[in-house]
């Protein structure tokens, strides 16, 4: 049975290689690069053309970061040239990363890292419309390529590209982690290898733990403590420096907690009331109950996902059942795939949510929800909104709003301007709820609800 299996294999092989060997679809490959380079050269014109001190200024402090570990100066006291002066922030694993960006000249340091960028969110885009791009049978590398270009235009990830940003290298590792089939490697160690660069993915860790995959949890808690461990090896002074001092300094490294780009919680909160302890109680307050819901959405559009690929229906309730779900496969399914994607785009949102400082550019998860929403697209109602979605992130709205507030304008022009500069993280919390629950029960709309007499039972593993 084996060297019949094998022997249709080779044969589909065969078949795939002779059938991408012929000139239509080489055309049709030749169509999509075409799409994708035409899409982002305008994007790519204008960050890289920007004033020497005004371009990947991000990209900048990763490699004077690198610069200082291979001179041995202190990593937190690095500041990069005027007029910037940014500091590094990040844990010193990701200096480590970043030193064979300084032995690269910077302009051909910006331009590899930026066609670096583009292949990330080339693989998110892939994970993220797995199976709409599936559909698109000998159009799939055209298929990919205008979801590619969409997604490039987003206002998240143009900020990606314009600062030289990590999100979408987090975004895809995270996402190949979490939705690949069969994965070559440790399930959860990709996830750990994001957080040992940035701290903002150990939002993982709760979600692998909550949906029962604590195998991923233990995996990538190894592997983000060997890459910190290995790190303090190498750079006693530097990742002391780090866990013990400049980590605890929080917005004062980063910058100001109320400016407009920061979209999390406490951008929002710290824009209406004043600093002080109010103002730490109201954020600390939000962050816990949109912690508590966001998970449980999470956990319900995960569990959703394993029921609706080979388990018992999902019950009503605002989060649903925990049954065990030993034989369940998330990942085959175009309905069980956007759940399980669905409750990924939820978590990844919430690293953004409930940090102290969430940027703009931390929003590239919307690419995972507007895959979750689309689907293998063909529920119509569902790729409206997805539509929806992709429109409203296309346009910077939080600097607007700021264009509305000052002397000059009245309070009514203020109040709404206030309102739009937090356009970003309101959606971000309204998408939350869209996920975990109207994408949840649409999923679920024809299927009956069990008993509610029947006891719940306590989840078992459910590591794919």
């Amino acid at each position: 049975m084996r060297g019949v299996v094998g022997a249709r294999e080779d044969t589909g092989s065969s078949r795939a290689a002779r059938r991408w060997g012929t000139p239509a679809d080489l055309l049709i490959l030749l169509a999509g690069v075409v799409v994708v380079v035409a899409a982002v050269t305008p994007i790519v014109t204008q960050w890289l053309g920007n004033p020497p001190d005004q371009r990947l200024v991000d990209l900048e402090v990763y490699r004077d970061g690198g610069r200082a570990v291979l001179r041995e100066a202190p990593l937190y006291d690095v500041l990069t040239q005027p007029p910037q002066l940014l500091p590094f922030t990040y844990p010193p694993f990701a200096a480590v990363l970043a030193v064979p960006f300084t032995l690269l000249p910077w302009r051909t340091a910006q331009w590899t890292w930026t066609v670096l960028l583009y292949v990330a969110l080339a693989v998110s885009v892939c994970y993220a419309f797995r199976d709409l791009i599936r559909r698109a049978g000998r159009w799939t590398p055209l298929a990919a390529a205008v979801l590619i270009a969409g997604m490039a235009w987003l206002d998240p990830v143009r900020d990606q590209v314009r600062f030289g940003q990590v999100g979408l290298f987090l975004l895809a590792l995270c996402l190949a982690d979490c939705c690949t089939r069969s994965a070559r490697w440790p399930r959860g160690m990709l996830v750990g290898l994001a957080l040992a660069i940035k701290l903002v993915p150990g939002v993982f860790l709760i979600y692998f733990v909550i949906t029962g995959r604590r195998d991923a949890a233990v995996n990538a808690l190894l592997t983000a403590a060997a890459a910190t461990l290995g790190t303090f090896a190498l750079l006693p002074a530097d990742s002391a420096g780090y866990w013990f001092g400049a980590l605890l300094q929080g917005g004062d490294r980063t910058g100001a907690v109320n400016g407009t780009t920061n979209q999390a919680i406490n951008g929002i909160v710290a824009r209406i009331l004043p600093e002080g302890p109010v103002r730490s109680l109201v954020w600390l307050v939000l962050v816990l109950v949109m912690g508590y819901y966001g998970f449980r959405y999470a956990r319900r559009a995960t569990l959703a996902a394993d029921r609706l690929a080979g388990a018992r229906p999902l019950p009503t309730g605002p989060v649903g059942g925990t049954d065990h779900l030993a034989a369940a496969d998330p990942l085959t399914g175009a309905g069980a795939y956007s759940l399980l994607l669905a409750g990924v785009a939820i978590t990844g949102l919430l690293s953004v949510l409930l940090s102290p400082v969430g940027w703009i550019h931390h929003l590239v998860w919307i690419i995972a929800v507007i895959g979750a929403l689309v689907g293998d697209g063909r529920d119509t109602r569902r790729c409206l909104v997805a539509a929806g979605v992709w429109f409203y992130f296309l346009f910077p709205l939080p600097w607007w709003g700021t264009k509305l507030i000052g002397p000059q304008h009245s309070p009514l022009s203020g109040f709404v301007g206030r309102v739009i500069q937090d356009a970003f993280g309101a959606a971000a919390i309204g998408v939350v709820i869209l996920l975990g629950s109207w994408l949840v029960n649409r999923l679920f709309r024809d299927i009956r609800p069990e008993d509610p007499s029947q006891p719940e039972v306590e989840v078992g593993t459910l590591a794919p």
